[in-house]
């Protein structure tokens, strides 16, 4: 049996991973749509909209069928679903409408809503509930790595380092204007391409393998409400629904414009600001593993306020100087951000039972924080172009409030 969840584990990492491919593309993807569809910072910044919306409308449905049927049933759907949405990049880079690319990418996250409301609760109950935020903490790191790759190197595959407009645009260049930007459009196939090969062969061996039972699957008297509003009531996961929507809008603040802020304040050429970004995620990646092992001996909700407490720090330093030194800044607040949203999801599912599935919902739907927070980031900058990084205020009391979680909001005072 032991053997039996090792193997579960192990294909419910890989989620973590293909998910984690998925949304970190969104930034490569917002700073090219900028040059295919002529967007603005602000205008471009929808492209997280349209995205995470999905998180917001489908978690419970999602979690309903899920209880109707099963995890497995809905990871299955939920990957061959993100697979179809990536395959669509084919038809649109024939549209080349901004309409179609939002479209595709509400089609994708709808797809990864269904593994992220079933990976998270799955990876959380499958073991013993002391090392529930550890073992959340490590199959997030395979989320780490799947951004990580994306940043470093799929990103590098999307953006060719060539930033024309109309006007500068040089005279010999095949096709001119119209050769440009069938150009730049094809380079976003490739990855959803791959992407989907992966999605299906994942799906595949999902197929055929039998996964353990969990205790909300396992128990026969389990036949109630296919969701259950009421679980809200308990204030440790109500106040972990309201945590997560901050920190999901500020990571995602700072995520989506990296590139922007890289390339247009300060000062870098693509090559380079792909390498930058790619660093960025490798931070968050080595911040997964070392916040693993040390949650062997530190509790996690003191680890939350520490981190949450580095990182306002980190965000007053961006505020303040910006340019670069706000740049190496942005690389220490994706270490400390790296175990905020495994931890205060594990502490916000503590103690729901059978209504766990419920409690995943809410808290995956608290992803729309990442649908406006980051455009309110993307407005600011675009209003105040003088002083810029007067925006990473919303990051700042996004982190705030994270780490009140840590420090109070995260305790069970209530029973069921």
């Amino acid at each position: 049996m032991k053997n039996k969840n090792s193997i579960a584990l192990t294909l419910f990492f890989s989620l973590f991973f293909l998910w984690a491919i998925s949304s970190n593309l969104l930034p490569t993807m917002i700073r090219q749509l900028m040059k295919t569809c002529e967007l603005s910072t602000f205008e471009a910044s929808f492209t997280e909209t349209a995205y995470w919306l999905a998180y917001f409308i489908f978690p419970i449905p999602v979690a309903m069928f899920m209880k109707r049927f099963s995890y497995k049933a809905g990871i299955i759907f939920g990957l061959l679903l993100a697979a179809a949405g990536g395959w669509l990049f084919f038809p649109a880079s024939i549209l080349k409408a901004y309409w179609a690319y939002l479209t595709i990418f509400f089609i994708i996250a709808t797809g990864m809503c269904f593994l992220e409301t079933a990976a998270n609760p799955y990876v959380t109950v499958l073991g013993k509930p002391a090392t529930a935020s550890r073992r959340l903490n490590l199959a997030q790191s395979f989320n780490g790595l799947g951004a990580f790759i994306a940043a470093m190197f799929l990103s590098k595959l999307v953006l060719s380092g060539q930033d024309y407009t109309r006007e500068n645009i040089p005279a010999d260049y095949p096709g001119g204007w119209e050769g440009y930007i069938q150009f730049e459009t094809n380079a976003m196939k490739l990855p959803y391409l791959v992407l989907g090969i992966l999605l299906i062969c994942i799906a595949v061996v999902f197929i055929l393998f039998k996964l353990p039972k969990i205790q909300d699957e396992s128990d026969k008297n389990n036949s109630g409400k296919l969701i259950n509003f009421q679980v809200l009531k308990r204030s440790h996961l109500r106040w972990g629904v309201i945590a997560q929507f901050f920190y999901n809008g500020g990571q995602t603040a700072i995520n989506s414009l990296f590139l922007v802020y890289c390339c247009t304040y300060a000062g870098l050429s693509e090559n380079t600001a792909t390498t930058f970004f790619g660093l960025y995620m490798l931070a968050f990646l080595t911040g997964r593993w070392t916040g693993t092992l040390l949650m062997v001996r530190f509790r996690p909700h003191d680890m939350l306020v520490t981190y949450a407490i580095v990182n306002i720090i980190l965000c007053g330093v961006i505020i303040l100087f910006g340019g670069m030194i706000g740049l190496y800044a942005m690389l220490g607040v994706s270490f400390f951000m790296s175990i905020m949203y495994p931890t205060q999801f594990s502490l916000a599912l503590a103690d729901l039972g059978n209504d766990t599935k419920s409690g995943s919902a809410f808290l995956v739907m608290a992803i729309v924080g990442n649908a406006c927070l980051p455009q309110l980031t993307a407005y600011l900058m675009d209003r105040n172009e003088q002083i810029y990084q007067i925006a990473y205020l919303i990051p700042l009391v996004c982190f705030i409030f994270c780490g009140w979680y840590g420090w109070k909001g995260y305790r069970v005072i209530d029973n069921a």
